[in-house]
């Protein structure tokens, strides 16, 4: 499209909105606008991508607002006495931006403008329903409500757009699956009406673009309505992004004093602060919400120290720096919001909370804390800088060397190409079609099965549903009296449990508990932790750092479903023990890291020198020389050593002791692919559990005694690609992440109320032996594989380990890169053994604790009783045997194990536990009770606590404490 074409694109709007945007000051169109509004004003459907501020929103509006307006102009009055636009958000806190911003245009076109989501007043609602607004702004949730009321779907059936807004976080997500059949739902009522999409990232445009229009099978070559067109505007031309990794100055040893860190971090944090200094506003993204919080500890303590002598030695007034995340109060997120938009705060440290285009006024610069891990991320985060201007975004990556800064390059460079991910849709998930299923008969009362299938099949995400399965997931529902199957006339109907089920359901995002974090000191709540993190990890005496201080847990009430806390006075003396979840890194920029790896090794390999090469790729790519040689040490050691370089075309596996590691820089999906069919085969080989743990460029293995490389390596050239599923299946079959997820599923099926109910762990074995073979137990697995493998990646790399075209070799012992692994967020780390008052708590919660004590010479006599109260060499009280086993208090199954004549697999297992634990017993007395009490710490662990022989009792609770720790890290990973 020439300029002057697009110069004109306002033409295209009538001369009441060509008046109100004079008004406004739109005086020039901007890029997607010039594109977008002809085709938008003449009724196409269409999917937007354009940067940040770039004007997105009234590119979608303007041309919408026109339409009713024009419609209204034309006769004098409303032709439609309906809702004739939707605006969808995947955000509660984008509606209330949306509203703000759409209220001029309200008042001055005379449009009535209402939002509409789940904290709506129940008066506004009823407004909604007797005079519905012109436009609705909602979320994808509101929508699967309001299609079902009586006076709004009356009102619906007038729309004839719809925006999506942040398109591609939906397109990803199960929400944005269940909202594709929402809008069909809603073309039932409503006819065909003009699509919009919009975002700042796509990276597979064409099928966001179906997945936003529909079709399904019926309409594969987007006939009719199904048509769109893509208007995109290059994000990554109009991003200047640099990585850096900061040098450590002279003062940042004395920082690292105040802050109670290590140097490295200290200049990370006066890194942060100085870019915040030289701009007006800047948002700090990190990749974690306790990486968030920890950064905002120590910035708060700097800007103390500031106040008081002036530390960092500039002379400045000390900047003001607050905290943004989900899990804190929506209070304090508008409060910062308000107080950063109206430059009462210099800086903003926020996780992907600020992501998505909550209007927080204009920022000229951001910071990435840490590789942002997604080309797409850094993109829609380093957008939020230039903000409502026709200028260039700049964002800083701060880095941490070795594989952070060279991913970090790698996704810049892939950014500046415009190699964007594309989105990862749910396709026939079987929990979005059974919660559709209900929301159709929740519409219509009655309706036949064939008109569902239809309708569900004309989503974009379930165009290849079959019919068996259909009808599978039907007569699921219908066994949970979810809704009435009459099988004669094939027709569904409401049951009495529809109603209560829908509006349970009205969102596909797991139902998972939010636990209220509560200060027992102030008597006040301070933000909230996730039901996964409290069931794997939070107890009594563990530590964590929230709105940038550190609490101790003093009490876990799950009937309250609150966590109590006390604050810590001196953080210094404390080790946070929050480990968050990586964000994961894919494929294409994993393997970019190795084909890196491998030109630095054949260019040292040559005769070049380690600056040389650090400056070539410093030519290449936005970093500096330094950043760069301190990020390719390791890659220097190992080629120095004499060590194989894992790349992109070579797998490397080496060995020490019990850990075999296997280089591959391959992404995280690969990977944990790769680590679980490695750990469940080589496991099967020997007969012993097998301990993985996962990052993007190498697997560490804990493994058997005499089980090293060779074996790892016999098994990747010996498996056969086309059976990798059904290894995957046998492998997962017993992992608490697909019990986990079936219990989510099967709530959404109806199956069970809440998943929670059945608690430790999750009631995982006898949900698997029940619902294995239904359509619950087929979309759990669909899920995991989806979520958190790649099976077609991973098989046609095991393809070419077989053809030779990706090699594998050993190394004899661990080598520099090997052992470079980083974890999964920044650390904060202090003084190690700085940990008195936490010793004296996690001896405090064990003494508490219960034990079944159990004879196992006599057989006769069991007792439950807390530790402290067992005596220092235990003894039954009716034999006089010191031959006695201490087990969890709810341990019979092992007495009863050993009462057993002929014993099954399970019972000589129970039996085999029991008499380890009172040998233990009867050798080390109530120290093997202490540590067999303790979470996770069976008589293997305590024997090895207790070998330690530590005379100092802290040093006994400390490994105690340690062993606890290593289980709540490792517990996923272990059969």
């Amino acid at each position: 499209m020439s300029d002057t074409t697009g110069m004109d694109a306002f033409t295209h709007l009538g001369p009441t909105v060509r008046a109100a945007l004079s008004e406004r000051g739109f005086s020039t169109p901007t890029a997607p606008q010039r594109q977008a509004i002809p085709p938008l004003a003449a009724g196409r459907n269409a999917l937007i991508i354009a940067p940040t501020g770039s004007g997105k929103t009234e590119t979608a509006l303007l041309p919408v607002l026109d339409s009713i307006v024009a419609a209204r102009d034309a006769t004098g009055h409303p032709p439609r006495p309906g809702i004739s636009a939707l605006y969808i958000t995947p955000l509660r806190a984008l509606n209330r931006d949306m509203m703000d911003r759409l209220d001029w245009w309200g008042d001055r076109l005379d449009l009535d403008i209402a939002v509409r989501h789940g904290d709506t007043s129940q008066y506004e609602r009823g407004k909604q329903a007797d005079d519905p607004p012109d436009v609705l702004i909602t979320t994808p949730e509101t929508l699967q409500a309001i299609l079902t009321g009586s006076k709004l779907r009356v009102a619906l059936a007038d729309v004839e757009h719809v925006v999506v807004d942040e398109v591609h976080e939906l397109a990803s997500a199960k929400r944005g699956a269940q909202l594709t059949v929402g809008l069909e739902r809603l073309r039932r009522v409503a006819g065909p009406f003009q699509r919009i999409g919009l975002s700042a990232t796509v990276g597979s445009p064409e099928e966001v673009g179906r997945f936003l229009v529909g079709g399904g099978r019926r309409d594969p070559d987007r006939e009719g309505d199904r048509r769109f067109e893509t208007v995109e505007v290059d994000a990554g031309s109009q991003a200047d992004v640099r990585v850096l990794d900061p040098e450590i100055v002279d003062r940042d040893s004395a920082l690292a004093g105040k802050l109670a860190t290590d140097e490295t971090t200290a200049s990370h944090v006066r890194t942060i602060r100085e870019i915040v200094r030289e701009h007006e506003s800047t948002l700090i993204f990190v990749n974690t919400r306790q990486t968030a919080e920890a950064l905002g500890a120590h910035c708060k303590r700097l800007a103390e120290a500031e106040e008081e002598n002036n530390t960092d030695g500039t002379g400045d007034a000390p900047v003001e720096i607050e905290l943004h995340h989900g899990s804190l109060s929506k209070d304090v997120r508008v409060d910062v919001e308000d107080r950063f938009k109206n430059g009462d705060l210099d800086g903003l440290i926020c996780t992907s909370s600020m992501e998505l285009g909550i209007d927080v006024g204009s920022v000229d610069h951001v910071v990435q804390y840490g590789s942002p891990r997604e080309v797409a991320r850094l993109l829609q985060r380093v957008g939020r800088a230039g903000h409502r201007r026709d200028q260039v975004s700049r964002g800083t990556v701060i880095t941490q060397g070795g594989d952070d800064t060279l991913e970090a390059m790698a996704i810049a460079r892939r950014a500046r190409a415009g190699l964007v991910e594309p989105a990862n849709i749910h396709h026939a998930s079987l929990d979005t079609v059974a919660n559709q299923i209900v929301g159709v008969v929740m519409d219509e009362d009655e309706v036949h099965a064939r008109e569902v299938y239809e309708t569900i099949t004309n989503a974009y995400p379930f165009r290849d549903l079959t019919e068996p399965t259909f009808q599978e997931v039907v007569r699921e529902l219908s066994g949970n009296h979810l809704l009435w199957l009459d099988e004669e006339s094939d027709t569904l109907s409401k049951s009495g449990g529809t109603w209560q089920y829908f509006y349970a359901n009205l969102s596909m995002i797991p139902d998972e508990s939010t636990y209220e974090v509560y200060d027992v000191s102030s008597r006040r709540g301070i933000g909230t932790l996730d039901e996964r993190f409290v069931r794997t990890f939070a107890g009594p005496g563990e530590t964590f750092i929230q709105r940038g201080e550190m609490w101790r847990i003093a009490e876990v009430d799950d009937d309250e479903e609150r966590v109590t806390v006390t604050p810590i006075a001196d953080p210094a003396g404390e080790i946070p023990s929050w480990v968050g979840q990586e964000i994961p890194v894919p494929k294409p920029v994993a393997c970019e890291v190795g084909s890196l790896r491998g030109e630095v090794a054949s260019a040292l390999d040559a005769g070049s020198t380690p600056e040389a090469v650090a400056g070539d790729l410093a030519d290449r790519y936005p970093v500096d020389d330094r950043s760069v040689a301190a990020a390719l040490s390791a890659t220097v050691d190992h080629v120095a050593a004499g060590h194989p370089v894992p790349t992109d075309g070579r797998l490397v596996i080496e060995g020490s002791a019990r850990t075999v590691a296997l280089n591959a820089p391959f992404g995280h999906e690969v990977n944990e692919t790769l680590a679980r069919l490695l750990a469940a085969l080589v496991g099967q080989r020997t007969g012993s559990s097998v301990g993985m743990d996962v990052d993007p460029y190498r697997i560490t293995f804990e493994v058997p005694a005499g089980v090293g490389p060779e074996t790892f390596r016999e098994v990747l050239e010996t498996t056969d690609p086309d059976h990798l599923e059904a290894y995957l299946e046998l492998a997962l079959r017993d992992a608490d992440t697909l019990k986990f997820t079936l219990a989510q599923v099967a709530a959404k099926f109806g199956t069970v109320k809440r998943y929670r109910e059945g608690r430790g762990r999750f009631g995982g074995d006898r949900l698997l032996a029940a619902l294995e073979g239904t359509p619950i137990h087929e979309e759990a697995l669909r899920e995991v594989f989806h979520t958190d493998l790649d099976v077609p990646e991973t098989a046609a790399l095991l393809e070419a380990i077989r053809d030779g075209t990706v090699a594998i070799e050993t190394a004899r012992e661990r080598t520099p890169i090997g052992t470079a692994g980083r974890s999964a967020g920044v650390e904060f780390l202090v003084p190690e053994n700085a940990d008195a008052d936490v010793i004296e708590t996690v001896r405090e919660r064990i003494r508490n604790d219960h034990v079944l004590l159990a004879c196992l010479h006599c057989l006769d006599w069991t007792q439950k009783t807390k530790v402290r109260r067992v005596r220092e060499q235990p003894e039954c009280p009716d034999c006089g045997s010191t031959r006695v086993a201490a087990l969890n208090p709810w341990d019979e199954e092992s007495v009863d194990a050993v009462r057993a004549g002929d014993r099954d697999e399970e019972e000589e297992r129970l039996a085999k536990r029991a008499h380890r634990s009172a040998s233990l017993v009867q050798g080390h007395g109530k120290r093997a009770v202490i540590a067999m009490a303790a979470r996770g710490v069976g008589p293997h662990n305590a024997a090895r606590i207790i070998n330690n022989l530590r005379e100092d009792e802290d040093e006994f609770y400390r490994d105690v404490l340690r062993q606890e720790r290593e289980y709540a890290r490792t517990q996923s990973f272990w059969d």
